[in-house]
């Protein structure tokens, strides 16, 4: 990963001073000064628990003594709304290492996720019904980002952290069940593994892999019919083909109609599994009228088309 750049480039490491990105950082620099590169250690204060402040500082100080070549810290403000606190902060965390990426021209972003990171995501996923793209779990690169530790357990990163001397933070809400991934951590895994054997968890994220190459084939054959279906409208938005929509399979067809949603202005993070059916219905003719979507787009048929137009909001 760190061997396709060039010497002089800059990694950005992202720490909350857990056990895994602890790990993560510290290796950075081990394999990245050999190979001449310059790695920034950066914390995201969300703010969300009392001395949190003192918290980000103290893993500003172990990035330092780890070796890094430039530390950063930032308190990002988290305001929830629809898709609750953890994706809020998620969102508002990407958001600021994004900014931090392009203020230090870096090549590539880590992140400290492992693979019993991973089994929560797909274990989440599964329990809640969202389908093939939630249960490919989370992607190891993505633009100018990577997960280099999916194939590493949390066990490792602990015992990594104790080998080279560091003491890593243990985030209360890591042991609040009040968080559904906690629950799943702290008792669906282990249960898991006790009634079914060791290695479900590995299981799991093998199962990630193997799904997301499937639902990453799936996003390409409906990138290339988005843009075969779809037409200007002579503004700025876009219209479907009905007849041509109904010919297409559901698993493409579907995805298309995300795309055109998404291309039309509706929220992304708020688009959820009922919107697509629901537009997939409104284009096979299942059900009339128009399909409001989160984003204040309305979604309509009109003359064998499916079209999109902003949603007038009352001042």
């Amino acid at each position: 990963m760190l061997a396709r750049l060039e010497p002089g480039d800059t990694v950005l490491v992202a720490c909350s001073g857990g056990a895994d990105s602890l790990a993560l950082a510290a290796a950075t620099v081990f394999e990245g000064h050999k190979l001449g590169l310059r790695v920034v250690g950066a914390t995201v204060d969300h703010g969300l628990q009392p001395g949190s402040a003192g918290q980000a500082e103290r893993v500003v100080a172990q990035l330092a003594a780890i070796g890094v070549d430039e530390t950063a810290t930032v308190r990002v403000e988290v305001v929830g709304g629809s898709e609750g606190p953890e994706a809020a902060a998620r969102r508002a965390r990407y958001d600021v290492l994004e900014q931090l990426r392009e203020h230090t021209d870096a090549a590539l972003v880590l992140l400290g996720h492992t693979r019993d990171d991973q089994a929560e995501t797909v274990l989440l996923g599964l329990a809640r019904g969202s389908g093939g793209r939630s249960l490919a779990g989370m992607r190891r690169g993505f633009d100018h980002y990577a997960r280099p530790l999916l194939d590493v357990t949390r066990d490792d990163t602990v015992t990594a952290c104790q080998v080279e001397g560091l003491e890593p933070w243990e985030d209360p809400h890591n042991d609040d069940p009040g968080y559904a991934r906690v629950r799943v951590r702290r008792t669906v895994l282990p249960t898991l593994e006790e009634n079914l054997g060791p290695g479900v968890a590995a299981a799991l994220a093998r199962t990630a892999d193997l799904v997301r190459q499937d639902v990453e084939a799936l996003d390409a054959l409906a990138e290339e019919a988005y843009a075969r279906l779809k037409f200007s409208t002579g503004s700025t938005s876009t219209a479907l083909s009905v007849a041509e929509l109904v010919e297409t399979p559901r698993a493409i067809a579907t995805r298309v109609l995300r795309l055109a949603a998404v291309a039309a202005g509706a929220t992304d993070s708020e688009l959820f599994h009922v919107h697509v059916e629901q537009l997939h219905s409104l284009a096979t003719r299942a059900i009339d009228g128009e399909i409001q979507l989160p984003g204040h787009v309305t979604a309509y048929r009109d003359d064998g088309h499916l079209r999109f137009r902003r949603t007038p909001v009352p001042s």
